[in-house]
């Protein structure tokens, strides 16, 4: 998945086939210019790749909010969300996804499942300090997820519960800085229910965070973490959707790896869709997974899993039909 600008959006695209588009930063367009826009892209993208993109934008609420033109009202903060009623909730929720589909936006990277202790905020840049946390315990999150999850799904938009295993106790952004750690976070840790939920609520996609968790994986970070993607995520929480890296191309938390590197690792760990904010790392990502593969039969094997998994997303909001 790569990140484009909205506008031209097929003079951004890489000369390589994508299977997703991420319209980054903001933008005041209306729906019918983004929808033009799309529909055209995604005629190139059939072309080139057999199949549609999903085609995701950051549309949280609050601080992140990457569509705000005429047709995109403003959206709350997870925060003042939080403290909706839950039919409240799914209202909103409902009427702004529903002008995110009409625009031709196929997935929502949100919503986020990280649980900020309380007091903590200020200490907490990536979640906190931008009021991106529906709660302050397990339970008011899980709870807020879900019904923001059933919401989406129900206007045939995509989801993608974030940051996994959670961003709400580490003190750095891992867009600007490579020591985002979570010492505290464990495999039966209770800030893990919102994600069990999600899963529960049948999530399209969970997001992997690039931050290091030592109780789960000293050795590596989240998305490059065979313990944490496939042990924990797959296999002791049974998400069988698809999974997609936080951004790969321009974090700080992956910048002493290769672009290829980056993917070959996040795919061997487990994951299905790798997502960068920087075109010119779509080509020696895309080499390093093929060359890997033909040369690696389990790895190969794991390829083909991941690219089932992006089908499948695809499916599940209406860009592939059976038969």
């Amino acid at each position: 998945m790569v990140g484009l600008q909205p506008g031209d959006l097929i003079s951004q695209l890489p000369d390589q086939p994508v299977g997703g588009v991420f319209l980054a930063g903001h933008t005041t367009r209306g729906a019918d210019e983004l929808s033009t826009g799309i529909a055209t892209l995604q005629r190139s993208v059939t072309r080139s790749a057999g199949v549609p993109a999903q085609v995701a934008v950051d549309q949280e609420g609050g601080y992140v909010q990457s569509l705000a033109g005429p047709d995109f009202p403003a959206i709350p903060t997870a925060v003042a969300q939080g403290e909706e009623s839950s039919s409240d909730l799914a209202d909103g929720t409902s009427d702004w996804a529903k002008r995110l589909v009409d625009a031709g936006i196929t997935l929502d990277l949100a919503p986020v499942a990280d649980v900020v202790p309380a007091g903590t905020a200020e200490e907490n840049p990536p979640i906190g300090a931008q009021d991106r946390q529906y709660g302050s315990s397990p339970s008011a999150v899980a709870e807020a997820v879900v019904t923001v999850i059933r919401s989406m799904l129900g206007v045939k938009l995509g989801t993608t519960v974030k940051h996994f295993p959670g961003l709400g106790r580490v003190r750095a952004n891992t867009d600007t800085s490579a020591d985002a750690v979570d010492a505290q976070t464990s495999a039966s840790d209770p800030a893990l229910q919102p994600f069990r939920a999600a899963i529960a609520a049948h999530t399209t996609a969970v997001m992997i965070s690039s931050a290091t968790y030592p109780q789960l994986d000293p050795d590596h970070i989240a998305a490059f973490s065979a313990a944490i993607v496939t042990d924990l995520l797959r296999q002791k929480l049974h998400f069988d959707g698809l999974v997609i890296s936080d951004d790969l191309g321009g974090a700080v938390a992956v910048s002493s790896f290769s672009p290829g590197q980056r993917a070959v690792d996040f795919v061997r760990a487990g994951g299905d869709m790798v997502l960068t904010v920087q075109v010119a790392d779509i080509a020696p990502m895309t080499a390093a997974l093929a060359s890997l593969a033909a040369r690696d039969k389990t790895f190969r094997a794991r390829v083909d899993n991941a690219a089932l998994h992006v089908l499948a997303s695809k499916q599940s909001v209406g860009l592939l039909s059976c038969g």
